[in-house]
């Protein structure tokens, strides 16, 4: 179910009969046709036990069923959306940056220490992101929400690509992530730049950086 891109802050999804889609609550600004929404509670394509693990991980952003026949228009606080095209691999972003995705697309929880071990608990503490992440699966398209512009960085073998932990917004492909600190004797004496801890993304997919360093 493509979304078109109606400005930087406004999405436009077409619904078809036998097909569905899920939204934050509170994201539809408008809808032509007969289209209705309802609140989720199995947990999207993942199902019931895809549920519970996200309410158990703090992961469990109310979510809304669409299904019917027109057109919606979704946005939410004036934040900048960015649609992701999926094509089989699986999407690493917090529940909260969620706007709309494909209901075709398999939902679920990942701990994020599984990636990172002990530096990946310490990033969500850190970063306040926290130690869950949300995880799409499949074929389809996901708007996420961002302060700011969005920037796709592709990250190949041997390149990482090194994130200030407030700017990332989601990342794709087979990428391991850890938290690696850049702490000097600047920052010892209150002179640095602030930006002591860096998220490195090493493996092969794309990471979402937006353009500011403030969360949702």
């Amino acid at each position: 179910m493509p979304f078109r891109e109606i400005n930087s802050k406004m999405v436009e999804a077409t619904v078809v009969p036998g097909q569905r889609m899920f939204s934050q609550r509170g994201a539809m600004l408008a809808y032509r046709g007969d289209v209705t929404f309802t609140p989720n509670l199995t947990g999207g394509q993942g199902g019931l036990m895809s549920m519970i693990g996200r309410r158990v991980a703090g992961e469990a952003t109310p979510l809304m069923t669409v299904e019917g026949n027109g057109t919606v228009m979704f946005g939410h606080g004036g934040h900048h959306i960015q649609v992701i095209r999926m094509t089989g691999d699986t999407l690493y972003v917090e529940a909260d940056r969620l706007l709309a995705f494909d209901g075709t697309l398999e939902q679920g929880t990942m701990f994020m220490g599984s990636q990172g071990g002990v530096m990946g608990m310490v990033r969500g503490q850190v970063t306040g992101q926290g130690l869950f992440t949300t995880t799409l699966r499949g074929h389809g398209a996901v708007a996420v929400m961002a302060h700011g512009g969005v920037i796709e960085l592709p990250i190949a073998p041997g390149r990482p690509v090194h994130v200030d932990p407030q700017a990332y917004v989601a990342h794709h492909g087979d990428v391991r992530n850890k938290l690696s600190t850049a702490l000097g004797w600047r920052d010892m004496v209150g002179r640095g730049s602030g930006e002591a801890f860096q998220l490195e993304l090493s493996g092969s997919g794309a990471v979402y950086v937006q353009a500011s360093e403030e969360k949702l």
